[in-house]
């Protein structure tokens, strides 16, 4: 499958944690005039959750044209409640392939990864960052590191048109339905005016006609990187050729540093990452570990001008089985910008790996683990793309189970008149 085009005219803000993403997600809602069109794995009723509501229920209730849509398995337990007050103010709210009520926590494959916001076509944003208040450091030791990008420019039109088409497939696909072209055609807000001098391009993974793009560019990047390549992942077991990708760039003299999770929220992510730690050290990788908490990032950077921010990590799920969105980005200011950031990260909260703090040093490993995990890696995005492709609906939240208890529905009644709500930014700046 080609990739798209990149777009030129743009305008980006890198944003780093939910100290500098909510608000100004929140600040571009209260200004939305036509439309506002929200993705997000995770949704929680907690303090952001519940400032996202506010903004939101303000917008549609002003005549703003508002869907959210939710992944079933990520925001499994949102109270009726909080629909209720979405759905009655006139906020659109979608779930993606619910799970039956007795089984929402078992699928856990296929989802809808993917975090993306756009306000009347003119502004968006995109990157790994939920709406939960564990983005956030006051959250605690497990608040994550995570970055987000804040667009101007025709780019927007290319994550206004993802975000439409998970809503209306099957419209796309009526023969009798006007084109594309022609629709946008007379659509303001598909043709957003340049903002500045950025090229970027908007790169999805899908389980249908791009189900390798995200890795595609990452390999490509790696391919033509010259003299150094950055990437910050929160997960990352990745496929034979993005592994071989990395050690050749290596091997060649680029500096190739990885930023992952040296306390990770999920047990087996670091196991699993120091699975391949050997192969890629032994050809020149340098590894840090991110110790300071967890690691949420999905952000890398190649030479001067090329750089990454999205929801994709470097493992099975993301990069076999989820959907998937990430900015691609040419340009040297946001380079430079996102460098600073990861090398403070390497330099204040990491600790560089040597070789003998790898899994190769372990008698396990010298009598065949290691051949073992190198066929895994070799074969292990063809075997997982082999499960089953079912269907997979988008539904309004009326027609999927709602999990209630009795002190959400008291939390409910507490925050649905709270006047503060609205006033997360100088809170937690406090």
């Amino acid at each position: 499958m080609k990739l798209p085009d990149w777009t030129d005219g743009n305008r980006l803000e890198l944003l780093e944690n939910g100290e500098e993403y909510f608000p100004a997600v929140f600040s571009a809602i209260e200004a939305a005039e036509r439309e506002i069109l929200v993705e997000t794995f995770i949704l929680f009723e907690d303090k952001v959750g519940l400032a996202l509501h506010a903004v939101l229920v303000a917008a549609a209730r002003r005549g703003v044209k508002v869907d959210m849509t939710v992944d079933g398995f990520g925001s499994p337990e949102l109270s009726e409640g909080f629909v209720r007050s979405l759905t009655e103010a006139g906020v659109r709210l979608h779930v993606f392939d619910p799970p039956p009520r007795l089984s929402r926590r078992l699928k856990p494959f296929r989802r809808l990864h993917r975090k993306i916001v756009v306000v009347d076509g003119r502004v968006g944003f995109i990157g790994g960052i939920n709406f939960s208040a564990d983005h956030l450091i006051d959250f605690g030791p497990e608040a994550k590191q995570d970055y987000a990008v804040r667009v101007e420019g025709p780019v927007v039109a290319q994550l206004r048109r993802v975000t439409r088409d998970m809503l209306a497939p099957a419209v796309a696909r009526r023969r009798w339905w006007p084109s594309r072209q022609a629709a946008d055609a007379n659509d303001p807000a598909a043709m957003p005016p340049r903002a500045g001098d950025a090229k970027a391009l908007v790169v999805i993974r899908d389980n249908h006609r791009h189900r390798d793009d995200i890795e595609r560019m990452y390999r490509m990047a790696l391919h033509s990187a010259r003299h150094e390549v950055i990437i910050a992942n929160a997960y990352f077991f990745p496929g034979f050729r993005l592994l071989r990708s990395m050690q050749l760039a290596a091997r060649r003299g680029v500096r190739v540093n990885l930023i992952l999770q040296g306390q990770p929220d999920i047990a087996w992510a670091r196991w699993a990452a120091h699975m391949v730690y050997d192969r890629l050290m032994s050809a020149g990788v340098h590894i840090f570990e991110y110790c300071d908490r967890p690691m949420h990032s999905k952000v890398a950077l190649v030479d001067r001008e090329w750089s990454t921010v999205g929801s994709s990590n470097l493992d099975p799920l993301s990069l076999s089985l989820n959907l998937e969105s990430n900015l691609v980005i040419q340009d040297r200011a946001f380079n430079q910008s996102l460098r600073e950031k990861l090398e403070v990260l390497m330099q204040d909260s990491c600790v560089k790996l040597e070789m003998a703090q790898t899994a190769s040093r372990r008698w396990w490993w010298r009598l065949g683990a290691s051949t073992l995990v190198f066929h895994v890696m070799r074969h292990f995005p063809r075997w997982l793309a082999r499960l089953p492709r079912q269907h997979q609906p988008v539904l309004p939240a009326e027609q999927t189970p709602v999990v209630v208890t009795a002190a959400k529905e008291a939390a409910t009644e507490a925050w649905q008149w709270h006047p503060g709500i609205k006033q997360l930014s100088k809170e937690t700046a406090d």
